[in-house]
Protein backbone atom coordinates (compact mmCIF):
# COMPACT_ATOMS: atom_id res chain seq x y z
CA UNK A 1 0.00 0.00 0.00
CA UNK A 2 1.44 3.28 -1.03
CA UNK A 3 0.59 6.95 0.57
CA UNK A 4 -2.69 7.04 2.37
CA UNK A 5 -3.71 10.21 2.94
CA UNK A 6 -6.69 9.83 4.69
CA UNK A 7 -7.95 7.37 2.55
CA UNK A 8 -9.37 4.66 4.81
CA UNK A 9 -11.03 2.24 1.82
CA UNK A 10 -7.76 1.68 0.74
CA UNK A 11 -7.35 -0.68 3.96
CA UNK A 12 -11.10 -2.00 3.32
CA UNK A 13 -9.55 -2.92 -0.40
CA UNK A 14 -6.64 -4.49 1.11
CA UNK A 15 -8.11 -6.51 3.30
CA UNK A 16 -10.47 -7.90 0.40
CA UNK A 17 -7.42 -8.57 -1.71
CA UNK A 18 -5.54 -10.50 1.41
CA UNK A 19 -8.75 -12.49 2.21
CA UNK A 20 -8.67 -13.48 -2.03
CA UNK A 21 -5.17 -14.68 -1.45
CA UNK A 22 -3.40 -11.91 -3.86
CA UNK A 23 -0.54 -11.93 -1.57
CA UNK A 24 1.16 -13.73 1.38
CA UNK A 25 1.82 -10.43 3.19
CA UNK A 26 1.18 -7.01 2.68
CA UNK A 27 3.25 -3.79 3.53
CA UNK A 28 2.51 -0.26 4.18
CA UNK A 29 4.49 2.81 3.28
CA UNK A 30 2.23 4.85 5.40
CA UNK A 31 1.79 8.60 5.44
CA UNK A 32 -1.46 7.68 7.21
CA UNK A 33 -2.64 11.29 7.84
CA UNK A 34 -3.17 14.53 5.94
CA UNK A 35 -4.74 15.76 2.64
CA UNK A 36 -6.00 18.53 0.82
CA UNK A 37 -8.10 20.77 2.63
CA UNK A 38 -8.80 18.32 5.02
CA UNK A 39 -7.21 19.47 7.97
CA UNK A 40 -10.24 20.08 9.80
CA UNK A 41 -11.56 17.07 9.26
CA UNK A 42 -10.71 15.19 12.65
CA UNK A 43 -13.40 12.19 12.16
CA UNK A 44 -11.64 11.32 8.77
CA UNK A 45 -7.91 10.79 10.96
CA UNK A 46 -9.95 8.89 13.34
CA UNK A 47 -11.53 6.91 10.64
CA UNK A 48 -8.36 6.61 8.71
CA UNK A 49 -6.21 5.30 11.65
CA UNK A 50 -8.73 2.79 12.84
CA UNK A 51 -9.04 0.78 9.64
CA UNK A 52 -4.98 0.78 9.82
CA UNK A 53 -5.22 -0.56 13.34
CA UNK A 54 -7.44 -3.30 12.10
CA UNK A 55 -5.77 -4.16 9.47
CA UNK A 56 -2.93 -4.46 11.44
CA UNK A 57 -4.39 -6.86 13.99
CA UNK A 58 -6.07 -8.67 10.99
CA UNK A 59 -2.64 -9.75 9.16
CA UNK A 60 0.41 -8.89 11.82
CA UNK A 61 2.70 -9.84 9.18
CA UNK A 62 2.73 -6.32 7.80
CA UNK A 63 5.45 -4.60 7.04
CA UNK A 64 4.79 -0.86 8.27
CA UNK A 65 7.09 1.40 7.12
CA UNK A 66 7.16 5.44 8.47
CA UNK A 67 6.53 8.03 6.06
CA UNK A 68 7.50 11.95 6.97
CA UNK A 69 3.67 13.08 7.84
CA UNK A 70 3.16 10.19 10.32
CA UNK A 71 6.31 11.59 11.83
CA UNK A 72 6.17 15.16 11.56
CA UNK A 73 3.19 14.58 14.44
CA UNK A 74 5.55 12.71 16.65
CA UNK A 75 8.43 15.02 16.43
CA UNK A 76 6.63 18.00 16.29
CA UNK A 77 8.02 19.27 12.90
CA UNK A 78 5.18 20.94 10.76
CA UNK A 79 4.58 19.68 7.35
CA UNK A 80 2.32 20.89 4.38
CA UNK A 81 -1.58 19.37 5.37
CA UNK A 82 -0.22 19.04 8.95
CA UNK A 83 -2.91 19.66 10.91
CA UNK A 84 -2.57 21.32 14.46
CA UNK A 85 -6.18 20.53 15.18
CA UNK A 86 -6.12 16.19 14.54
CA UNK A 87 -2.47 16.56 16.08
CA UNK A 88 -3.51 15.04 19.01
CA UNK A 89 -6.02 12.54 17.49
CA UNK A 90 -2.97 11.12 15.63
CA UNK A 91 -0.56 11.13 18.22
CA UNK A 92 -2.84 9.10 20.01
CA UNK A 93 -4.09 6.88 17.53
CA UNK A 94 -0.46 6.17 15.80
CA UNK A 95 0.42 4.55 19.49
CA UNK A 96 -2.11 2.48 18.73
CA UNK A 97 -1.32 1.26 15.70
CA UNK A 98 2.38 0.69 16.92
CA UNK A 99 0.44 -1.52 20.39
CA UNK A 100 -1.44 -2.78 17.28
CA UNK A 101 1.67 -4.54 15.66
CA UNK A 102 3.42 -7.61 17.01
CA UNK A 103 6.58 -6.33 19.34
CA UNK A 104 8.83 -8.61 16.64
CA UNK A 105 7.44 -6.71 13.90
CA UNK A 106 7.59 -2.57 14.55
CA UNK A 107 7.40 0.16 12.80
CA UNK A 108 10.68 1.16 10.45
CA UNK A 109 11.74 3.59 8.48
CA UNK A 110 13.09 0.91 5.93
CA UNK A 111 11.81 -2.88 5.75
CA UNK A 112 13.38 -5.56 4.16
CA UNK A 113 11.75 -8.89 2.43
CA UNK A 114 14.32 -11.08 1.22
CA UNK A 115 16.42 -8.73 -1.75
CA UNK A 116 13.72 -5.88 -1.75
CA UNK A 117 13.90 -3.02 0.54
CA UNK A 118 10.49 -1.14 1.24
CA UNK A 119 10.45 2.53 2.64
CA UNK A 120 8.77 5.50 2.62
CA UNK A 121 10.93 7.67 -0.19
CA UNK A 122 14.27 5.43 -0.69
CA UNK A 123 17.56 4.25 0.76
CA UNK A 124 19.93 6.21 -0.93
CA UNK A 125 23.46 5.12 -0.60
CA UNK A 126 25.29 8.60 0.46
CA UNK A 127 22.78 8.29 3.23
CA UNK A 128 24.32 5.07 4.18
CA UNK A 129 28.12 5.82 3.62
CA UNK A 130 27.01 9.08 6.22
CA UNK A 131 25.71 7.29 8.88
CA UNK A 132 26.35 3.67 9.06
CA UNK A 133 30.26 2.80 9.95
CA UNK A 134 32.20 1.59 6.56
CA UNK A 135 32.62 -1.55 8.41
CA UNK A 136 28.71 -2.70 8.03
CA UNK A 137 28.16 -1.28 4.68
CA UNK A 138 28.04 -4.64 3.18
CA UNK A 139 25.70 -6.55 5.65
CA UNK A 140 22.32 -5.23 4.25
CA UNK A 141 20.61 -6.07 7.91
CA UNK A 142 23.13 -3.81 9.77
CA UNK A 143 23.20 -1.23 7.70
CA UNK A 144 19.32 -1.03 7.98
CA UNK A 145 19.46 -2.03 11.67
CA UNK A 146 21.80 1.27 12.01
CA UNK A 147 19.37 3.41 9.87
CA UNK A 148 16.25 2.21 11.91
CA UNK A 149 17.51 3.32 14.87
CA UNK A 150 18.01 6.89 13.70
CA UNK A 151 16.11 9.74 15.32
CA UNK A 152 14.92 13.20 13.70
CA UNK A 153 17.92 14.89 13.81
CA UNK A 154 19.19 12.37 11.18
CA UNK A 155 15.90 11.37 9.20
CA UNK A 156 14.68 15.02 8.90
CA UNK A 157 16.20 15.92 5.89
CA UNK A 158 16.26 15.83 2.09
CA UNK A 159 18.17 12.32 1.72
CA UNK A 160 16.57 10.06 4.28
CA UNK A 161 14.79 7.25 3.75
CA UNK A 162 11.23 9.20 4.79
CA UNK A 163 12.25 12.66 2.50
CA UNK A 164 14.12 10.78 -0.96
CA UNK A 165 12.58 11.97 -3.88
CA UNK A 166 15.06 9.31 -6.17
CA UNK A 167 12.69 9.54 -9.31
CA UNK A 168 14.43 11.27 -12.84
CA UNK A 169 17.58 11.79 -11.16
CA UNK A 170 20.67 10.23 -11.45
CA UNK A 171 21.62 9.28 -7.30
CA UNK A 172 22.73 6.48 -6.77
CA UNK A 173 20.28 3.90 -4.49
CA UNK A 174 22.06 1.92 -1.71
CA UNK A 175 23.44 -1.20 -3.66
CA UNK A 176 21.31 -0.82 -6.62
CA UNK A 177 23.34 -4.40 -8.65
CA UNK A 178 21.43 -6.41 -4.94
CA UNK A 179 18.72 -4.68 -3.31
CA UNK A 180 15.45 -4.44 -5.57
CA UNK A 181 13.28 -0.92 -3.56
CA UNK A 182 10.05 -0.10 -3.80
CA UNK A 183 8.97 3.73 -2.49
CA UNK A 184 5.89 5.93 -1.97
CA UNK A 185 6.30 9.51 -1.57
CA UNK A 186 6.57 10.77 -4.61
CA UNK A 187 3.19 11.30 -6.21
CA UNK A 188 3.10 9.14 -9.94
CA UNK A 189 0.74 9.20 -12.45
CA UNK A 190 1.25 4.87 -13.40
CA UNK A 191 3.22 2.34 -10.87
CA UNK A 192 6.83 2.84 -12.36
CA UNK A 193 9.96 0.40 -12.51
CA UNK A 194 12.94 2.33 -13.49
CA UNK A 195 16.62 0.30 -12.63
CA UNK A 196 16.17 -1.02 -9.02
CA UNK A 197 13.38 1.47 -8.32
CA UNK A 198 9.40 0.82 -8.12
CA UNK A 199 7.57 4.24 -7.41
CA UNK A 200 4.27 3.27 -6.27
CA UNK A 201 2.23 6.22 -4.78
CA UNK A 202 -0.95 6.16 -7.31
CA UNK A 203 -3.12 7.78 -4.77
CA UNK A 204 -2.24 10.80 -3.99
CA UNK A 205 -4.10 13.88 -5.53
CA UNK A 206 -3.78 17.29 -6.64
CA UNK A 207 -5.32 20.26 -4.65
CA UNK A 208 -7.97 19.99 -6.57
CA UNK A 209 -8.56 16.35 -6.31
CA UNK A 210 -7.86 14.94 -8.91
CA UNK A 211 -5.55 12.01 -9.07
Amino acid sequence: MPDVHLKPQMFKQATALMHQGIADRAVCLMDIPDDWDKQYNVGLYEETYDEAVRFAKAFPETAWCYGNHDLSYLWHCLESGYSSMASMTVQRKLLDLREAVPEDNPIKYVQRIDNVLFSHGGVLNFFVEEYVPRAKYNDVDAVLETINQLGRIEMWNDASPIWLRPQHSKMRLYKPRKLLQVVGHTPMDAITKEGNLISTDVFSTYRDGKP
